[in-house]
């Protein structure tokens, strides 16, 4: 495990039993968990996931494996079979937080809910934008824009309806058929919008594409003004820990301004929550819950990545 500079929470089978491993650094989440019989209530099964709740109905989360920690599952039960000392600082991934894990997950002691409302918390402190409503797009950032506004005491309303049943609008072949994926996808709340100022919040805003159709939706709806705010800072570099952003050239936020990000998109201004409320919102709830340093990778904000990388 020493000798791997990389990201991985592994599952390996060996005859009869089952290890869960997760690298030193700790940047994916894991979990094991207890299954119990339905019948009299006694443990049945052990069972290992990246995320709690993928754990059945019938189980209980035990606990998180440790950062280079290895576990073992078997017909004996569960125990820790190695844990390396610390060799280099922990790096769990925080988009896991932003977007990622469902919101009913438990990561590092807490919800994922409660890190995303928190979020929308911080990110309304260091707003100071005057408008009617605030909305969301659906779904992953509903937590976020509650907390902007039960912080800011700008009431929520819902704006847009997700069709559920419609596929990613990013795989369709050219713009044109992009966008019409996206209004197919997505519904303007007319009634709820009319002649109103929008804070419109979203988890994160990576290429930009469905943002500007939009923020287009819900002027020509009757939207008075459109503010966009990200509860995560700019995505600007590259992720070399098991996320597919290859280049920065994908992203919006390394390729303009923010100003140039609000023309693109069509809105009346753009805002994002800032690296350091970030990193306080999701640790503010690990320090209350586990006692020990956490520490997070922020490299595809930052640039600072956990192991050397030339770019």
């Amino acid at each position: 495990m020493s000798a791997l500079n990389m990201s991985y929470s592994l599952l390996v089978m060996v005859y009869d039993r089952l290890y869960a491993i997760r690298d030193p650094f700790g940047n994916r989440p894991l979990c094991v968990g207890t299954v119990f019989s339905k019948e009299d209530g006694t443990p049945s099964a052990y069972c290992a996931s990246s995320e709690s709740c993928a754990l059945p109905a019938n189980s209980k989360l035990n606990f998180e494996v440790s950062p280079g920690e290895i576990v073992e599952l078997s017909a004996k039960g569960i125990r820790s079979v190695m844990q390396m000392k610390p060799s280099t600082p922990q790096a769990m991934c925080i988009f896991e937080y932003v977007y990622f894990a469902r919101n009913d997950s438990e990561i590092e002691g807490q919800q994922v809910q409660t890190v995303r409302e928190e979020c929308g918390r911080t990110m309304a402190l260091e707003d100071d934008i005057e408008a009617d409503i605030v909305g969301n797009v659906p779904d992953s950032s509903l937590s976020a824009a509650i907390g902007y506004a039960s912080q800011s005491g700008i009431p929520y309303e819902p704006c847009l309806h997700r069709n559920s049943y419609v596929g990613r609008s990013f795989i369709q072949p050219n713009d044109t058929m992009r966008q019409n994926a996206i209004k197919m996808k997505f519904g303007v709340l007319k009634k709820k919008v009319q002649n109103q100022r929008i804070v419109l919040v979203d988890d994160s805003i990576v290429r930009g594409n469905t943002m500007r159709t939009l923020v287009k939706m819900l002027k020509e709806a009757g939207a008075k003004e459109v503010h966009l705010r990200i509860a995560s800072p700019p995505v600007k570099f590259p992720c070399f820990m098991g996320i597919n952003i290859p280049s920065n050239l994908e992203l919006i936020a390394a390729q303009k301004s923010i100003p140039e990000i609000a023309e693109y998109v069509g809105a009346d201004s753009v805002r994002y929550l800032s690296v350091d409320g970030l990193v306080k919102s999701v640790q503010k709830g690990i320090a209350r819950a586990v006692n020990f340093s956490p520490g997070h990778c922020t490299a595809c904000l930052t640039g600072k990545y956990p192991v050397p990388i030339e770019i």
